[in-house]
């Protein structure tokens, strides 16, 4: 079809509003008959199409649509940097681990309500323990004792031990406390001494899984050249690192710092009516994953002096806390937006100069 297109009307710029998933191909294609790309955002597509008449949605009307909207709008594009095998092998695997994170925390939470209605007592011992980072053990080792058995077994034996964890034998003598405070047995108990060992199996291999990915996230993110950069920044980890190289890249798609806010949505939406109606308030537009990149690199940057300093100040002028983060989260945006225009390494100031 490029070929017949190309040998019609001569360059032929190909427009997709989903690059990855079911728009690869096509741009590959594209791509390898050296066809210009481009990419139009979904939502901007759909606040397009109303201005069309008609209320159908078919896949015809919305490739008219983008069409029109390239060649009337070409504002409304976004370029498509060239193919990059590592930003494509990371966003696949960053989209992936984001997918195990959301199974660990339903399956978790599963196992907190079943360990809540049959057993407080052990819940709240395991309660910050079943899907900790640090403790691999408490997953994989959790067996419920059934209201028949004492399910007791000696610390120093107990198979949490042979994990080498420094709190092993503590975690199992609360354990044995917790079990010791419950005399009765609730309804339904039976049944969750058969589940709740799936349930942890279920949750051991997803954090394995996770453990294998940020391994390779690692690997990747390293080889980039941004890589260095990304991670000077106080509260950027690997995960976080991945997913704004992911969403942002070298930045050179937006003009501005206030666009990449703008992008992310961490800028203010103005609400104003002559005199009447004047406001701001939090967008809830913009890039969700690339928004919540942000919000948890600004908690992690709470423990580094200059962040912590900015947030204080925020929450003095009588903002709360999630208008603080949010401030921060901006703040972090335009510091990245300038260290990748300039090509430089975040650079931390003392807090009382600042």
């Amino acid at each position: 079809m490029f070929a017949k297109l190309q040998a019609k009307h001569g360059t032929v710029l190909v427009v997709v509003d989903q690059p990855a998933s079911i728009g690869a191909l096509p741009l590959a294609v594209a791509r390898d008959m050296s066809c210009p790309v481009a990419y139009l955002p979904g939502l901007t597509m759909r606040r397009i199409a109303d201005l069309y008449p008609g209320e159908a949605k078919t896949d015809a009307r919305d490739a008219f649509i983008i069409a029109d909207a390239a060649r009337a709008m070409p504002h409304t594009l976004r370029s498509i940097d060239g193919e990059d095998e590592t930003i494509a092998e990371l966003e696949m695997i960053v989209g992936f681990d984001d997918n195990l994170a959301g199974e660990a925390t339903r399956v978790a939470n599963r196992l907190h309500g079943l360990l809540t209605q049959v057993h407080p007592s052990l819940e709240r011992v395991l309660g910050a323990a079943i899907a900790a980072p640090g403790r691999p053990h408490a997953a994989g080792t959790l067996r419920l004792p059934g209201p028949d058995t004492q399910g007791r077994t000696a610390p120093t034996r107990h198979p949490a031990a042979a994990e080498g964890a420094a709190d092993a034998e503590r975690l199992v003598e609360d354990i044995f406390t917790a079990l010791d405070e419950q005399t009765v047995t609730v309804p339904g108990t039976e049944a969750a001494v058969l589940i709740v060992p799936s349930l942890a199996a279920s949750l051991t291999a997803v954090l394995d899984q996770r453990r294998l990915l940020a391994g390779r996230i690692e690997e990747l993110l390293e080889v980039h050249p941004l890589s260095k950069v990304l991670t000077s920044i106080p509260g950027v980890g690997v995960r976080t690192g991945a997913r704004v190289l992911i969403e942002v890249g070298d930045g050179s798609t937006f003009p501005t710092a206030g666009h990449l806010a703008a992008y992310a949505g961490l800028a203010p939406a103005t609400r104003s009516s002559d005199s009447s109606i004047r406001s701001e308030q939090p967008s809830r537009r913009g890039n969700k994953q690339l928004k919540r990149a942000f919000f948890l690199s600004a908690f992690a940057a709470l423990a580094d002096p200059a962040s912590r300093t900015y947030y204080d100040k925020k929450i003095a002028q009588g903002k709360h806390h999630s208008q603080a983060m949010l401030c921060l989260a901006r703040r972090r945006a335009d510091v990245l937006f300038a260290m990748l225009r300039d090509g430089t390494f975040y650079e931390s100031q003392p807090a009382a100069a600042r």
